[in-house]
């Protein structure tokens, strides 16, 4: 199978409203991507942006689309595990069976020290991998805990929710735990301002190699911009240079849409132009 092609919808901002993220993902659907990947946040870094949630949206979005995969972040670590396995369930019910759980540890400290929690980030990987542990487990509908805690139901996609895990790669630890789930979302630095180089995610790929032995059946993603014109921005490659990470391991290419790239406005244009074509 090919390159997948998602729409990258940050949850904050101009776009932290959902009746707008709902149309931009129904735009998206329209326009033939293949998926659409929210942001998860509860605050930002200027405090009078508006601040969407991302499973309410997803669950509006799953009523109002039938094809496109949900990709939805969770930053784990701030989050009650068992409401996070129950929604998580409620999401891919109400999608028939569409949603990716993607998971990190987190990009923003105030996140955490707002609501009196440890921004350490070994405490917060310690509360991720838990968490990664215990929504498996959930979701498995086997008795859980020292309560024998049983959740059902359970998923509708018959080999379970697919689990993502993100990290700012060359840190080498979110990578290990990547490995040892279903698919990965590698970050660079300055992923916003400037081409990523093939090579870069090449590395990546192949750390992550090294841990499952073979790489069918797991997923890459990476986000970045392309543009489909004759002339790219900076941080933009031309819709056929998509093929470069193809060739190292890409399975999932996420259209980043936000402000840096002229807003609301920008976005819908670009989904209506349609994904690459490799």
């Amino acid at each position: 199978m090919g390159v997948r092609y998602a729409v990258g919808l940050p949850t904050v901002g101009e776009f932290g409203d959902p009746l707008l993220l709902v149309e931009l993902a129904v735009l998206a659907e329209e326009y033939g991507w293949d998926g659409v990947y929210l942001w998860d946040h509860v605050l930002f870094h200027d405090p009078a942006w508006p601040v969407t949630n991302p499973t309410v949206t997803a669950a509006a979005i799953a009523a109002c689309t039938t094809r496109v995969r949900l990709i939805v972040m969770h930053v784990l670590p701030r989050r009650r595990v068992e409401l996070v396995a129950r929604e998580a369930v409620a999401l891919d019910v109400l999608s028939g069976g569409r949603l990716t759980f993607a998971a990190a540890i987190g990009s923003m400290n105030s996140e955490f020290t707002a609501f009196g929690a440890s921004p350490d980030l070994r405490v917060r990987a310690a509360a991720l991998d838990a968490g990664l542990d215990d929504l498996r487990a959930l979701w498995s509908g086997s008795p859980v805990g020292p309560e024998n805690v049983r959740m059902v139901p359970g998923p509708v996609q018959p080999s379970g929710i697919p689990i993502w895990c993100g990290g700012r790669w060359p840190n080498k630890a979110p990578l290990r735990r990547a490995a040892r789930y279903d698919g990965a979302m590698p970050t660079f630095v300055d992923q916003s301002s400037r081409v990523v180089p093939p090579q870069d995610l090449a590395e990546a790929v192949s750390y992550i190699a090294r841990f499952r032995g073979s790489l069918d059946g797991f997923d890459i993603a990476m986000e970045g911009a392309t543009s489909p014109g004759s002339s790219v921005a900076p941080y933009e490659v031309a819709t056929h240079d998509v093929a470069a990470y193809q060739d190292v391991g890409l399975t999932w290419w996420i259209e980043a849409m936000g402000w840096w790239r002229g807003g609301v406005t920008a976005a819908s244009t670009r989904i209506a132009a349609g994904p690459p074509n490799v």
